[in-house]
C-alpha cells in the first residue's frame, strides 16, 4: 500500500507541472429546509430549519486532466471544535479539491467534511436513527474529516468500483488507511465492502462496513453491518441495520428501516426504529416521520426509551 501511495503521488506531482487550466465554469447550487420536531417527554415542540450553499468549480488542463472544487456554507453546522470563536462559528463547511483523468482515476484532497472509504459506507440504512437527538452514542468508524486523501482508481472492469483513503493524523495522532469495493454489475443489486484501519499512539482498530441493496419493482430493501475491532478493552461494536422501501408512484415513497448497535462491556442494545413518508414535486420534498428510540444509554429503565417525531419541506434549487 505505501508503494502504491508513492507511485501515485509522484506521478501526479509531474503531471502538473507547468499547465494552465482553460473552459472552466463555476456553478451554485442551494438547498433549505424548515420544519417542526417533537421529542416526547424530553424537550417538546421544536423548530428546525436548515440552508446551504455549495460552489463547485471545473476546468480542463492543457495536458488533458480535469480539475474541480468543492465548497459548501452552512451557517452553524461547521464541526471545527477547536480554535478561535471565529471558526467554531465559521458559515464555511466542507470543501475539496479533486484532479482526474480517465487514465489516473480521481484523487480528492478533503479540508474540511470527507469520509474515509470505508466510513462513506458505514451510515445505516435508515441513515443514522440514532442521530436524531437522542443522546446516543456515535458508532465508530475509521477516522476521516479533514486533511484527507480520497483516490478512486481508473475502471478495472464494468460496473465495479475502487477507492482507497489516507489520513495522515497530525502531531500526537495516528494515521487511518482504508479502502472500498463497489459493484453493481447485477441489475437491481449494489455491493458494497469497505475496511478502515485507524492507527494512535497506543493502540490501533479495524472497521468494517458491508452493504448491500436490492431494487425490484417498486421495492427495494437495503441491509448494512459494520463491525469495529478495536485493541482496548470494552471499545468493540457491531451496528447492523435494515430499510425497506415501497414507490408508490413518481411522487411518494413509504419506508420502515430498523438499527440495532452491539458494544462490548453491555448486555443491553440501543435500538431504533422509524416510519417515513415522503411527497415530491419539483424540487419540493414534503416529508413526516415517527422516530423511536430503545435502551438509550444501554439502559433497559423507563427513560431510555424515547419517541420522537418530525415533519418538514425541504427545496433544491
Amino acid at each position: 500500500m505505501n508503494t502504491f501511495k508513492k507511485i501515485g503521488l509522484t506521478a501526479l506531482a509531474g503531471s502538473l507541472v507547468v499547465t494552465s487550466a482553460y473552459a472552466g465554469a463555476v456553478s451554485v447550487a442551494g438547498g433549505a429546509s424548515m420544519g417542526v420536531k417533537n421529542n416526547k417527554g424530553n424537550t417538546g415542540k421544536s423548530w428546525t430549519m436548515g440552508n446551504q450553499l455549495t460552489f463547485t468549480g471545473s476546468g480542463e488542463l492543457d495536458n488533458g486532466m480535469n480539475v474541480s472544487i468543492s465548497f459548501v456554507m452552512d451557517q452553524g453546522d461547521d464541526s471545527t471544535t477547536t480554535g478561535t470563536a471565529h471558526n467554531k462559528t465559521s458559515p464555511f463547511d466542507s470543501h475539496s479539491v479533486t484532479v482526474s483523468s480517465d487514465a489516473m482515476g480521481s484523487l480528492t484532497m478533503h479540508g474540511e467534511g470527507g469520509s474515509s472509504a470505508q466510513a462513506a459506507l458505514d451510515t445505516t440504512a435508515g441513515g443514522d436513527l440514532w442521530d436524531n437527538g437522542f443522546s446516543a452514542g456515535t458508532p465508530e468508524a475509521s477516522a476521516g474529516a479533514g486533511g484527507m486523501l480520497v483516490y478512486t482508481l481508473p475502471s478495472v472492469m464494468d460496473d465495479l468500483t475502487l477507492k482507497a483513503s489516507y489520513t495522515a493524523g497530525g502531531a500526537g495522532k495516528g494515521s487511518a488507511m482504508a479502502y472500498s469495493l463497489s459493484y453493481a454489475g447485477v441489475e437491481g443489486l449494489t455491493l458494497d465492502y469497505g475496511m478502515g484501519e485507524t492507527e494512535t499512539v497506543a493502540a490501533t482498530a479495524d472497521t468494517t462496513t458491508i452493504r448491500a441493496s436490492y431494487a425490484y419493482g417498486s421495492f427495494t430493501g437495503t441491509y448494512v453491518v459494520t463491525d469495529h475491532d478495536d485493541v482496548v478493552a470494552s471499545e468493540d461494536e457491531e451496528v447492523t441495520s435494515y430499510k425497506l422501501s415501497y414507490t408508490v408512484n413518481d411522487d411518494i415513497s413509504v419506508s420502515y428501516s430498523q438499527e440495532t448497535h452491539d458494544d462490548e462491556g453491555t448486555t443491553i442494545d440501543e435500538e431504533f426504529d422509524s416510519i417515513n413518508v415522503s411527497y415530491t414535486s419539483g424540487g419540493m420534498t414534503l416529508s413526516a416521520a415517527q422516530i423511536n428510540a430503545d435502551n438509550v444509554g444501554n439502559s433497559n429503565n423507563a427513560s431510555a426509551d424515547k419517541e420522537r417525531w418530525t415533519v418538514s419541506a425541504s427545496f433544491a434549487f
